[in-house]
């Protein structure tokens, strides 16, 4: 009797329309490094948040689970970014609340991971860090995502004030 290994099917790829991909790429100005699906688009209908596995095509960690790649938006939590948004975010959300966050993010992330993989793990919360805020950007991705997210909703209360238009 022989016996035939097989190896785990990985899980199957999000269907992502070429157009999609291109697009994605030319907003990232490289090559996607590992599976995703746009989640968000913008009023043009333009990939706006991606929902990105938590390995990259190498087996590489991504704890980035929501990518922010509207240009424009990118752009406006930027400038909020640049005018002490990070810092000014962590006075005014109660620590307790970061955390529950991070808590939120990192178990939907891990939940994503195949049952039986054993490698490495993405680690952190939003963005990869593991208390605080370390990127107004992620957490807004994973916010309008529909991400229970309090950094998010701060952005959100204040991002109209930075949004201007960028050239695509």
């Amino acid at each position: 009797m022989s016996v035939i290994a097989v190896a785990p099917k990985p899980p199957p790829e999000p269907i992502v329309p070429a157009i999609d991909r291109e697009r994605v790429r030319e907003l990232l100005g490289r090559e996607p490094q590992g599976r995703f699906e746009v989640v968000v688009r913008d009023a043009a209908g333009d990939p706006a948040v991606l929902r990105n596995d938590p390995l990259l095509d190498d087996g590489t960690p991504m704890p980035t689970r929501y990518w922010l790649i509207s240009r424009s938006i990118v752009a406006a939590v930027g400038r909020l970014e640049a005018a002490g948004g990070v810092r000014q975010a962590e006075r005014e959300i109660p620590p307790a609340d970061i955390a529950a966050a991070h808590d939120r993010y990192r178990a939907e992330r891990d939940a994503a991971l195949p049952a039986d993989y054993a490698g490495p793990k993405p680690s952190g919360g939003v963005a990869g860090t593991r208390e605080g805020v370390k990127c107004l950007h992620a957490h807004y991705g994973w916010y309008l995502a529909g991400g229970d997210d309090p950094v998010g909703q701060w952005v959100e209360d204040r991002i109209a004030e930075y949004l201007r238009p960028v050239a695509s």
